[in-house]
C-alpha cells in the first residue's frame, strides 16, 4: 500500500504554528520581494487568485482583514523538515515529492490496522510540529494522491486520513475526481480529453491502450494502469541536481555597472557555497540580466560561459562570472533581474587534472576556511574581493515573520510571572 501525506495550507500553516491567534483567518504569503501571492489559506482563496501582484491587492487585503506575509523559506524548509522526520520513523521507505508532500510505502501492514497507523502518524505530526496534515491511502500512488484529494476535501467526515481499500471505494473515487485534478493530467492535457466525453478520472481508465499509445504517451498509459489499481508508478529513484542556480529580482531597477556587477558576483558566490555543500563541481555556467516586463524598453539577454576547469571555487566562478556580464551589461537600460546558474556538475571525487591548466591547489583549503568562518556566524563575514564589503543587500521583506526555528536571536520569547 502507497500513502501520501500533505500539510495543509503549508505555508500559511507554519506562520500559524508560532501565531495561533490567526488560525480560521485568511493568509496570504508573498513571493521574493514581496512581488506576487504564491501560497493562500482556504479562507483567502475567495478573495485573491494565486499569482496575484499584491500592490493591486492592497485594498482587498485591508478590505477582507487579510494577513500578508513575506515568503519565510527560512522557517518552511525547517518545519518541512521536522515533518519528514517524523514521517520516516513511521515508514523507512518515503519519497519526498515536494517541501509539503511525501509518499510512503505501508508495508506489513494488516488492513485492519492501516487505518489506526495513519491516524497515528497524523496525530503525532500534528501534535509535535503544529502542522495539520491530510493522508491518503491505496494501492498506487495515483489512487493515493486521489484519496488524498477526498480526506482534504471531507477533512470532518474522514479526520484528514481517507483510505482506498476495495474496488467499490476506488470506482466511487475515480467518478468523483475530475480528470483535469488527476495527478500527472492536468489542464493542458484534459482540454483535449474533454471533447472526447472524458470528464472524471473514471472515465479516463475507460480509454484503450490503442488510443492512449496513439493519442498521447505511454506516460498516460501507465498513468491509467496506476488508476486501475496496478501499481506500475514506483518511487522515483534520486538522482543529483543537473544545475544550481541562484536568481534574484532587485529592489528597484539599476542603471550602473558597478552594482550589477557586485550582485552577480554575489549570486555566483552562493552558488559556489551551494556546489561546495553538496560535494560538487561545475564546468561551465549561465549568467543572464533582464530589464523588467513592465519597461518600455526591454533587453533580455544570457550567455553561457566555459570554465577551463571543473571548480567549486567562489574566486574562479565569480571570475568567469564577470566575465559573461561585462559582454551583456549594456548602457541604457533599467535592469530588474538577474541571476546566475552553474551546470555539468560533477562530483568533487571525478575531477578530471589537466596537464596543461588546472586550478591553484590553495582554492580548495581557502575556500574551506571561508566557508567554515561563515558557518559560524548568522551572516557572512568572509567575502570575495567582486562583492562590496560594506553592502548587505536585502529582499524586499516589509511582512517577514521571525525565522523562530533557526536563527538563536529570534527565537519565540516566553515571559513568566
Amino acid at each position: 500500500m502507497y500513502g501520501i501525506l500533505d500539510c495543509n495550507s503549508f505555508y500559511a500553516s507554519c506562520e500559524r504554528v508560532f501565531k495561533p491567534n490567526l488560525v480560521a483567518k485568511p493568509i496570504v504569503v508573498l513571493s521574493n520581494n514581496d512581488g506576487c501571492v504564491i501560497a493562500r489559506s482556504m479562507e483567502a482563496k475567495p478573495f485573491v487568485p494565486m499569482g496575484a501582484e499584491a500592490f493591486k491587492y492592497k485594498n482587498v487585503f485591508k478590505k477582507n482583514n487579510i494577513h500578508v506575509f513575506s515568503s519565510n523559506y527560512s522557517l518552511y524548509g525547517d518545519l518541512s523538515t521536522r515533518v519528514m522526520s517524523i514521517l520516516a520513523k513511521f515508514s523507512s521507505d518515503i519519497e519526498i515529492y515536494s517541501i509539503d508532500e511525501a509518499f510512503f510505502k505501508l508495508d506489513g501492514i494488516e488492513e485492519k490496522d492501516i487505518e489506526p497507523y495513519v491516524l497515528d502518524i497524523k496525530y503525532t505530526i500534528e501534535k509535535q510540529v503544529g502542522i495539520p496534515v491530510s493522508i491518503g491511502v491505496a494501492k498506487t500512488k495515483s489512487l493515493s494522491k486521489v484519496a488524498n484529494k477526498i480526506a482534504k476535501k471531507y477533512e470532518n467526515e474522514t479526520k484528514g486520513v481517507y483510505i482506498i481499500l476495495n474496488e467499490e471505494q476506488r470506482i466511487k473515487a475515480l467518478k468523483w475526481t475530475k480528470v483535469e485534478t488527476v495527478w500527472g493530467i492536468g489542464r493542458r492535457i484534459s482540454k483535449r480529453l474533454k471533447p472526447k466525453n472524458i470528464h472524471t478520472a473514471y472515465d479516463f481508465t475507460l480509454l484503450s491502450d490503442e488510443f492512449l499509445q496513439k493519442n498521447f504517451s505511454v506516460v498516460s498509459l501507465r498513468l491509467k494502469k496506476d488508476l486501475l489499481g496496478e501499481p506500475i508508478i514506483g518511487f522515483e529513484e534520486i538522482r543529483g541536481k543537473k544545475n544550481i542556480a541562484t536568481t534574484r529580482t532587485f529592489e528597484y531597477a539599476l542603471k550602473e555597472y558597478e552594482p550589477i556587477q557586485e550582485r552577480v558576483a554575489t549570486f555566483a558566490n552562493s552558488c559556489a557555497e551551494k556546489l561546495r555543500k553538496q560535494h560538487s563541481e561545475c564546468s561551465y555556467l549561465y549568467v543572464f540580466l533582464k530589464t523588467s516586463s513592465y519597461s518600455n524598453v526591454k533587453r533580455n539577454v544570457g550567455v553561457i560561459v566555459h570554465l577551463p576547469y571543473s571548480t567549486s571555487s567562489s574566486i574562479t566562478i565569480c571570475n568567469y562570472t564577470i566575465k559573461g556580464i561585462k559582454q551583456l551589461f549594456k548602457v541604457g537600460y533599467n535592469y530588474k533581474k538577474a541571476g546566475v546558474i552553474v551546470m555539468g556538475l560533477t562530483s568533487e571525487k571525478e575531477h578530471q587534472f589537466s596537464l596543461f591548466e588546472d586550478e591553484n591547489p590553495k582554492h580548495k583549503s581557502l575556500m574551506k576556511v571561508v566557508d567554515t568562518l561563515n558557518l559560524k556566524y548568522s551572516s557572512p563575514k568572509v567575502k570575495i574581493a567582486n562583492q562590496d564589503l560594506d553592502t548587505t543587500w536585502k529582499m524586499k521583506q516589509e511582512h517577514l515573520s521571525p525565522r523562530y526555528t533557526t536563527a538563536i536571536d529570534e527565537i519565540i520569547e516566553i515571559k513568566c510571572d
